[in-house]
């Protein structure tokens, strides 16, 4: 079943699964150019697509997918199941979002960028794809940030071309990120470097005897534990 209101979906190059909700002023299967071959944009089972988005041709969604509103979503990317895309975030081409990824509002993330399962990215992070943005070839150099699994990365941080965030890596708010940072460290700052490991934090509110912080520290010790090398 498809809920249907006021909105624009190009037919022929849309595949809709099962239980999609979509809102009102959404574009599904927006045609880029200069494209050589044109696919369908593929929508997963039980997503709920916002009002006033726009999705590309030439992309899968996987099911349980929700946006916010005015998300734009280009082509050539690939979006796991479970993911979560906050209003006025934008994808661009050849991007590729792993399963139970959350993205908050605000968000723009650039061509050739992956983000692993279970990263949390919070609202208005900027990621860049282009250390010299006039050069007549930057096309052949592009490449966004890797945000490997369980990473965190804190409201309004910056990260730069090429830069790998690691496993369980946590990213304070406000942050430049211009080197990679390892699995399970904790760095903030502009430039951001690294001021303890992941299992150093601590509470610093009243919820040490509360569900949600001892949901918190098991979630910590038994991700840490895992092999770093993985």
């Amino acid at each position: 079943m498809v809920t249907r209101l006021k909105y624009s979906m190009n037919e022929k190059f849309v595949k809709l699964g099962k239980n999609v909700t979509i809102q009102e002023y959404v574009l599904l299967g927006a045609i880029p150019s200069n494209i050589d071959e044109i696919k369908p944009l593929i929508i997963g089972d039980n997503c709920l697509i916002r009002s006033h988005t726009v999705i590309y041709t030439n992309t899968i969604i996987g099911n349980h997918v929700q946006t916010g509103h005015n998300v734009l979503i280009r082509e050539h990317d690939n979006i796991g199941n479970n993911v979560s895309i906050g209003s006025h975030s934008v994808l661009e081409r050849n991007v590729t979002i792993e399963d139970n990824v959350r993205i908050h509002s605000n968000v723009f993330i650039p061509e050739y960028t992956n983000i692993e399962q279970n990263a949390w990215i919070g609202p208005n992070v900027v990621m860049t794809n282009a250390y010299h943005p006039k050069c007549n070839i930057v096309k052949q150099c592009l490449k966004g940030p890797t945000i490997k699994k369980f990473a965190i990365i804190g409201a309004n941080t910056t990260i730069l071309p090429y830069v790998t965030i690691g496993k369980r890596a946590f990213i304070g708010a406000g942050s430049l990120v211009t080197k990679d940072i390892p699995n399970g460290m904790v760095a903030y700052g502009s430039p951001a470097k690294i001021v303890k490991k992941i299992e150093e934090l601590s509470c610093t509110t009243n919820l040490k005897n509360t569900k949600a912080y001892e949901e918190v520290n098991f979630f910590l010790k038994t991700k840490t534990n895992e092999k770093i090398s993985e």
